[in-house]
């Protein structure tokens, strides 16, 4: 099960340029001029989103965050008509594009909860072990800490003492109407904590956070 190389779109490259636009407009200024540099070297946007769409390693260029942005709902539209079988699947890759996964989510179940990771690009969802690193497959709990703040009660940041590794994990038990990937992006404190005690996150968001 993967995602596909991205297959050459007239309508997805006609439909870059108001995003482009858009985050001129409201954006932060980082990305902001970014985007006004991509908007006038037109030449380079197959190769961009090509080699975004395709490549499994953690972007490290702000036109790559602006690339995958432009290109998350796609990849969600795609994976929601892959038909993905997800029964017995346990990795810590997303099964559909092989990524790190971005956040967890934690569901109610029976008197506890299930740990599910989620995608941050194409937003497929699949369970795994609570009680594991999502980065480096540690099982021991005590180097497994889990720090919360009261501004965010219903959000995680599960660190691993091991690979230095951490991930934030929405809980719905604490909040049913919870959108994990827009609290996601609120919780940008919790990122900043956990950057100055020396963990790094598993995978940015795309806001590169």
């Amino acid at each position: 099960m993967s995602v596909a190389d991205l297959p050459e779109s007239p309508e997805l490259l006609a439909s870059l340029p108001g995003f482009l636009t858009l985050v001129e407009e409201k954006g932060p200024a980082r990305f902001a001029q970014v985007a006004s540099d991509l908007r006038s070297s037109s030449g380079s946007w197959p190769d961009l989103l090509s080699y975004s769409w395709s490549s499994r390693g953690e972007p490290d260029a702000p036109e790559e965050f602006l690339a995958l942005a432009f290109l998350q709902p796609y990849a969600e539209l795609v994976r929601s008509r892959a038909g993905l079988q997800l029964d017995g699947y346990t990795h810590s890759l997303c099964p559909f594009c092989n990524r790190k996964s971005a956040l967890g989510v934690l569901r109610p179940r029976g008197d506890g909860a299930r740990r599910n990771l989620v995608c941050g690009f194409c937003m497929c969802e699949w369970e795994f072990r609570r009680i594991v690193c999502a980065g480096c497959g540690q099982e021991d709990q005590a180097k497994l800490p889990v720090y919360t703040a009261e501004q965010f009660s219903h959000i995680r940041v599960e660190c691993c003492d091991a690979c230095h590794a951490y991930i934030k994990s929405v809980d719905f038990a604490k909040d049913g109407l919870a959108d994990p990937l827009a609290d996601e992006l609120a919780s940008v404190p919790l990122d900043l904590w956990a950057q100055e005690h020396g963990y790094v996150k598993l995978r940015p968001n795309l806001l590169g956070m």
